[in-house]
C-alpha cells in the first residue's frame, strides 16, 4: 500500500524533489544566475581579468572568453544553464558579446528580485521587461554612429574590429585587427565577380610555437603544419589532383593464392604491378599534374614512380584538410585511381614546405583574387597563449561575417548602453500602471555595462557611471567610459570639460556592431523572462544506484 502523502508528491516517485513559490523557485533561481553573471562580468572590457579553467578532461584553459568558460565548466543548475544557452546562441549567431548576454541577464534578473521583494507580482515584471526589450530593439535602431562603406578597405575593417579584439587582446588589438581584415577580405571575390557568402570556415588558424605574437603573419592560401611525403619540396604554377584514396595496387575481395615455380615467374609478377604503377602515374603526370595531394596510403613503389615524374605529394589522412585543401586549389577530390579531367584539377600558385622557427610547414599559397581560403600563422611562446589570441582571431573573424549583412556600429565603451538607459527611463516616466517599475529597472540594468569596464579599469565606478548618465542628458550619445588614464578633454559642443573618463567613443574609434548588440539584447531578455516565468521546479530521482565514494589513495599493503 502507498502511504498517503499530500501535495505533489503523492503522484511522484519516492526520492522526488520540488520547490515552488516566490522563495525557493524564482528567488533561487535569480541567485544561482546572479551567482554566474558574477563570475563572469569580470571578464568585460579591455582589462578584463582571465579565468583558469581545468575541464573534465583535465585540460587547462586561461581566458576572458565567456563562451569558453561557460562551455567547459559543465554548468548543472538548470536556471544558470538557460543563460549559458542563450550565451552559445550569442556566439553562434554574431560570434562575440557572450560577456554582454550574461552580464545584463544577471542584472535584469537582479533588479527583478528587487521588484518581487517589494510587492510586485512576477507577472508584471515580465510585462514590463517584454515591452522595454521591444522599445530598446526599436531604439538601438536609431544610435548608429558609424558603417563600413567599403568592406574591401582594410583600413575601414580594421578601425572598427580593433574594439572586438581589444576585449580578448587588448594590447595587440591594432596588430591583430589588420592581420584579421586582410585575411577575411582576401577571400572575398572580386568587386565586378559574382557576389557570394562570406564563409568563416574559409580563415583557417595555424599555431607555431615560438616567437612573439607580433610575429604572426597572414597567408593568402592554407598552410598545414606538416611536411611532404618525398623529396621534392616545391612547385610553382602547379596543377593539383586531389586523390581521396591511396596510391597502390588495387586488392581483390576475397582471398587467392598465385603458385610461382621460378625465379622468373617472380620477376615477371613483380614486374606487372610495377608497370601497373607507372601506367597509372604516367597517366596523371601526362595531364600536366606537378602536386599531388593523398588521403590514403601510397606505396613505395608509387612514390618512386612519383618521384621519377616530378610530381610533389603530400599525404593527409585527415577529410577535413582535404576538403579544405580542394577549396584551397579549386580541385575536386577523385574517389578513383586515375588520371584527372580539366575540371577535376586545381591550381595554386606556389606549393611548398617552409620552415617557421623549428616546425616545417607547406604552404599552397595563391596569387591575388585567386585565394577562398585565407591562413593566419599565429605565433607565440605559450599554447595557452596562441589558443587565446586563436579565440579573438574567431570573434574579428565572426564580425567581418556580420559585417557582410549589416554594415552600421554603435558606439561601444559603454555609450549604446547608457544611452538605452537614459531613453528607457524617459519611457517608463510616460507609462502607466505597475509595468513602469520593471520598464525603469530594465534601462538600469543596462547601467552594468559601463560600472563593469570602469570596475575592471580600477577607476570609481559610481562616480564614472554617474557622470556618464549625465553626459548622455545633455545629448552627448556617443559618450563611453575611457578606459585610459587620461585628463579631462574639452568638450567642442558646450563649451567645458568632459568629467574623467569619459570620452566621445566615436573620436576614439571604440565601435560595437549594431546587429550582434541587438540580438544580445533579444537573447537576454528572453532567457530572464523564461526564467521569471518558471514557478515550480521538478527534479525526477537521479538514475541509476548510489554513487561510489571518491577513490582515495590506497594503503602500501
Amino acid at each position: 500500500m502507498l502511504a498517503a502523502r499530500g501535495g505533489l508528491t503523492s503522484f511522484l516517485k519516492e526520492g522526488a524533489k520540488h520547490f515552488s513559490g516566490l522563495e525557493e523557485s524564482v528567488i533561487n533561481n535569480i541567485d544561482a544566475t546572479s551567482e554566474l553573471s558574477e563570475t563572469t562580468r569580470t571578464s568585460l572590457g579591455p582589462n578584463g581579468m582571465n579565468k583558469m579553467v581545468v575541464n573534465r578532461h583535465e585540460k587547462t584553459f586561461v581566458t576572458s572568453d565567456s563562451a569558453t568558460i561557460v562551455k567547459e565548466i559543465d554548468v548543472v543548475h538548470p536556471a544558470a544553464k538557460m543563460l549559458c544557452i542563450a550565451a552559445e546562441q550569442q556566439e553562434v549567431e554574431s560570434g562575440d558579446g557572450t560577456n554582454f548576454v550574461l552580464a545584463f541577464s544577471g542584472a535584469i534578473l537582479k533588479n527583478a528580485k528587487g521588484l518581487i521583494n517589494n510587492g510586485l507580482y512576477p507577472s508584471d515584471i515580465i510585462s514590463g521587461y517584454t515591452k522595454a526589450g521591444d522599445f530598446a530593439l526599436e531604439e538601438i535602431e536609431k544610435l548608429s554612429a558609424t558603417s563600413v562603406e567599403d568592406i574591401y578597405q582594410v583600413s575601414q575593417v580594421s578601425h572598427v574590429m580593433r574594439a572586438v579584439i581589444s576585449s580578448k587582446q587588448h594590447l595587440y588589438a591594432e596588430f591583430l585587427a589588420n592581420l584579421i581584415s586582410e585575411a577575411c577580405i582576401a577571400t572575398l571575390p572580386p568587386k565586378t565577380a559574382t557576389k557570394r557568402p562570406f564563409n568563416v570556415e574559409n580563415i583557417r588558424v595555424c599555431k607555431v610555437l615560438g616567437a612573439g605574437i607580433t610575429d604572426s603573419r597572414t597567408v593568402r592560401g592554407l598552410v598545414l603544419t606538416r611536411d611532404t611525403a618525398g623529396s621534392i619540396k616545391s612547385a610553382t604554377n602547379a596543377k593539383v589532383a586531389i586523390l581521396a584514396t591511396g596510391i597502390d595496387i588495387g586488392k581483390t575481395e576475397t582471398k587467392g593464392n598465385v603458385v610461382l615455380s621460378s625465379a622468373k615467374d617472380l620477376l615477371d609478377f613483380s614486374k606487372g604491378e610495377e608497370e601497373s604503377i607507372e601506367q597509372t602515374v604516367k597517366a596523371i603526370a601526362d595531364v600536366g599534374v606537378t602536386v599531388v595531394v593523398s588521403g590514403g596510403n601510397i606505396s613505395d613503389i608509387a612514390m618512386h614512380y612519383l618521384e621519377r615524374y616530378n610530381m610533389l605529394v603530400f599525404k593527409t589522412s585527415s577529410k577535413f584538410e582535404l576538403q579544405r585543401i580542394c577549396r584551397a586549389t579549386g580541385a575536386n577530390p577523385l574517389v578513383r585511381l586515375g588520371a584527372p579531367t580539366a575540371e577535376e584539377l586545381g591550381s595554386c600558385s606556389y606549393v611548398g614546405v617552409e620552415e617557421i622557427g623549428s616546425t616545417r610547414v607547406t604552404i599552397f599559397r595563391q596569387a591575388a583574387d585567386e585565394s577562398q581560403v585565407s591562413t593566419i600563422i599565429i605565433r607565440g611562446a605559450t599554447n595557452n597563449k596562441m589558443d587565446d589570441v586563436e579565440r579573438a582571431i574567431d570573434d574579428g573573424v565572426n564580425m567581418f561575417k556580420g559585417m557582410t549583412r549589416d554594415n552600421r556600429y554603435v558606439a561601444g565603451g559603454g555609450a549604446a548602453e547608457m544611452e538605452l538607459s537614459v531613453r528607457l527611463t524617459k519611457f517608463a516616466d510616460s507609462c502607466p500602471g505597475l509595468e513602469q517599475h520593471a520598464i525603469r529597472k530594465y534601462g538600469e540594468s543596462f547601467e552594468v555595462i559601463a560600472r563593469t569596464i570602469a570596475e575592471n579599469s580600477g577607476f570609481n565606478a559610481t562616480e564614472v557611471v554617474s557622470n556618464l548618465r549625465i553626459s548622455h542628458q545633455k545629448g552627448n550619445q556617443n559618450d563611453g567610459v575611457d578606459v585610459r588614464d587620461v585628463v579631462a578633454k574639452k568638450d567642442e559642443k558646450e563649451g567645458d570639460e568632459r568629467a574623467e573618463h569619459v570620452a566621445d567613443m566615436k573620436e576614439e574609434g571604440v565601435f560595437d556592431h549594431l546587429l550582434s548588440k541587438a540580438t544580445a539584447i533579444k537573447l537576454a531578455t528572453e532567457a530572464a523572462v523564461t526564467i521569471l516565468r518558471i514557478d515550480h521546479i521538478i527534479m525526477a530521482k537521479e538514475a541509476g544506484g548510489p554513487r561510489l565514494p571518491p577513490q582515495g589513495a590506497r594503503d602500501a599493503d
